[in-house]
């Protein structure tokens, strides 16, 4: 009885440490609506289907762990990329050292003032992509999001964005617990990048809600690090229309616990949804990748691959589905993930999956885990190369498909030189 009475428990506990926001009545019912959500379904333990490999105890406890601040003494991520600038500290917007929230082709508020207005296109958007992504699967901690989120970003995009919008996550308390709810609406043919980066808090719980109008496209680049006691929670919910275009990169290097959600609706014709990640471990570092990618319209496209980076018994995981519903013919969906043991000690786990009730689709999943190639460790060594350099041009080479699939040039150049320093780093 005692095992059974165990998640309420912890539940109640959750929810008694975090405050109800107020708001508007849209707002507000959606907030009660979520909370409804939260007890109904509890929140997760390892008895749950999609967390037998990830353990949530530090994620649903009342308080948040200790998480000691990390000063990496670098210029900050993107700093050479011309963006808008939108900080948060510990979960907390900081008007000081934002940009001013106006920028062509956007509409920029903060959640906290839409949710004030009695009408607002936020309504339509604030918790509805989170609750159709709690089907098939239970995804409790986006439900406590949206009950409880703080703070955030409500971004309209009705053209081509004039430049990325950098999101930047700062960590400065050592017990911070951090929950953020971002709303993007892309109008059809619209155009935006969200970059996002930065530690964020001791503990980070934090939602994306995506509309992507007919002929729309969304571009998201994000880095998560270095300050390596952190556990993070993330959901990004997408729904997509005719035409239409996501395209989503994750780079993680250090954390203790991270997981990343990415649950996505292809509902228009010729829609293309990308999802990927690279993930760089060391140690008492845990990551998950988890993406759920529903095809249910005609001639649609959708790509995950996932790479994955480990040592000294760091722990991977990917949980990756597709599902292709009846009637979403000429569907083609691609997934791929892989990681590179440095060691005997880590692990990967994986669990793809195909769910296919279409007869004319092309699908295919795979998943694989080895260590370093010795012969071409060896073909470098032999031309001169030492052992750890070579080690890390394979190791580069190993994750050059998932970083290929940033679109951006100069982005993609950023991150690789990221991994590069991050490889370096471990060696010395």
């Amino acid at each position: 009885m005692a095992a059974v009475q165990k998640k309420p428990e912890v539940t109640e506990a959750r929810l008694g440490a975090v405050s109800i926001p107020t708001g508007g009545a849209w707002a507000s019912a959606a907030r009660a609506d979520a909370l409804a959500r939260v007890r109904a379904m509890g929140l997760p333990d390892r008895r749950d289907e999609y967390w037998k490999f990830t353990r949530p105890d530090t994620l649903v406890q009342a308080e948040a762990p200790r998480a000691a601040l990390f000063d990496p003494n670098e210029a900050p991520m993107f700093d050479g990329v011309d963006r808008l600038r939108i900080v948060f500290v510990d979960g907390v917007f900081d008007a000081a050292q934002s940009d001013d929230l106006s920028l062509e082709g956007v509409s920029i508020e903060r959640l906290s003032d839409a949710a004030e207005a009695d009408i607002h296109w936020a309504k339509d958007l604030y918790g509805v992509l989170e609750t159709r992504g709690q089907d098939p699967v239970a995804r409790s901690l986006a439900a406590l999001n949206t009950a409880a989120a703080t703070d955030g970003i409500v971004i309209h995009v009705t053209g081509k964005a004039a430049k990325p919008i950098h999101l930047r996550y700062l960590h400065a308390d050592e017990t911070s617990d951090a929950i953020l709810h971002h709303l993007v609406k892309l109008e059809p043919g619209a155009d935006v990048t969200i970059l996002e980066s930065g530690p964020a808090a001791a503990r980070f719980n934090k939602c994306m809600e995506i509309d992507i109008a007919d002929g729309a496209a969304f571009h998201h680049v994000r880095t998560q690090g270095r300050d390596h006691k952190r556990r993070a929670v993330t959901h990004m919910f997408t729904r997509l229309g005719n035409e239409s275009a996501f395209k989503s990169f994750t780079m993680t290097a250090n954390g203790v616990l991270t997981r990343n959600e990415c649950i996505i609706e292809l509902t228009g014709d010729d829609a293309k949804a990308h999802v990927s990640g690279a993930a760089m471990g060391d140690g008492d570092f845990h990551h998950d990748d988890t993406v759920f990618i529903t095809h249910d319209a005609e001639r649609c496209e959708s790509r995950q691959v996932f790479k994955k980076v480990l040592r000294n018994g760091a722990t991977g995981v990917f949980q990756g589905k597709i599902l292709v519903k009846a009637g979403a013919q000429k569907t083609d969906g691609y997934q791929i993930s892989q990681s590179l043991l440095l060691d005997g000690d880590s692990q990967f786990l994986a669990k793809p999956e195909l769910e296919i009730y279409a007869d004319d689709v092309i699908c295919s999943h795979g998943s694989t885990s080895g260590a370093i190639d010795e012969e071409a460790l060896f073909y470098l060594r032999a031309r001169g190369v030492p052992e750890g350099p070579a080690t890390d041009l394979l190791t580069l080479s190993f994750l050059a498909e998932a970083v290929d699939e940033i679109e951006d040039d100069g982005l993609r150049e950023e991150v690789t030189g990221l991994l590069a320093g991050w490889l370096e780093r471990r060696r010395g």
